[in-house]
């Protein structure tokens, strides 16, 4: 029997770490799907049709079927139940305890940080860097995501569990917010962002949002 459509419904601008983080988990999981625009500048993401369909207003939204999902961990989870390994490549380890750290780095990066993620916005790494020094509060949450990051990576040097989780891509991309923007990072950590950049499923999304991109300068 055939698999309901997969919709994924993101950033028009291709901008928001959360949209790029399912995009990626879709992308290792080779699971095929729509991938629909939506303009958050013109407010799209709050027309009554996005609203009913996302619940909470935001992006990403998945479809699958008749279900559909918003908030970016809740759905890469539902995607790890519904089509698990290992007949689709994992997004998180199999181990409950690795698992469920994966888990807590994910929550961690959403919740917290706030300066960090004022400061230095997912434009620094899409479009432009910034200039403006970082604030006291944003360099104390710099200190908090190297120490943090550093604890994690210190027994697997270029993954936070010895091998991929979606996890990564995360963490990967808060840390970008400094590399990208020339900040000071410790090497080993700007050799992980690197690294993680490179994966086929991140260079993916960074290629949707440079075609955007193109089309807007045509």
């Amino acid at each position: 029997m055939d698999q309901p459509q997969l919709r994924l419904y993101v950033d028009a601008q291709f901008m928001s770490p959360y949209a790029m983080s399912v995009f990626v988990a879709l992308h290792e999981k080779a699971l095929p799907h729509d991938l629909i625009g939506v303009d958050l500048t013109t407010q799209a993401n709050r027309q009554a049709d996005y609203q009913r369909r996302s619940l909470t207003g935001r992006v990403p939204a998945l479809e699958h079927g008749k279900f559909s999902l918003s908030e970016s961990s809740a759905i890469t989870e539902y995607l790890e139940e519904v089509f698990p390994p290992p007949a689709y490549a994992a997004l998180y380890p199999q181990q409950p305890d690795q698992r469920a750290r994966a888990r807590q780095v994910q929550a961690w990066l959403r919740s917290d940080l706030l300066p960090l993620r004022d400061e230095r916005p997912t434009a620094v790494i899409f479009q432009q860097p910034s200039d403006t020094p970082l604030s006291d509060s944003a360099r104390f949450a710099a200190e908090q995501l190297f120490e943090a990051a550093t604890a994690l990576l210190k027994d697997h040097h270029l993954s936070l569990l010895g091998q991929w989780c979606i996890a990564d891509t995360d963490l990967a991309l808060m840390i970008n917010r400094l590399v990208a923007n020339g900040d000071e990072v410790p090497d080993r950590l700007v050799e992980y962002v690197q690294h993680q950049w490179q994966r086929p499923s991140v260079r993916a999304w960074i290629e949707q949002g440079l075609a955007v991109a193109g089309s807007l300068r045509m």
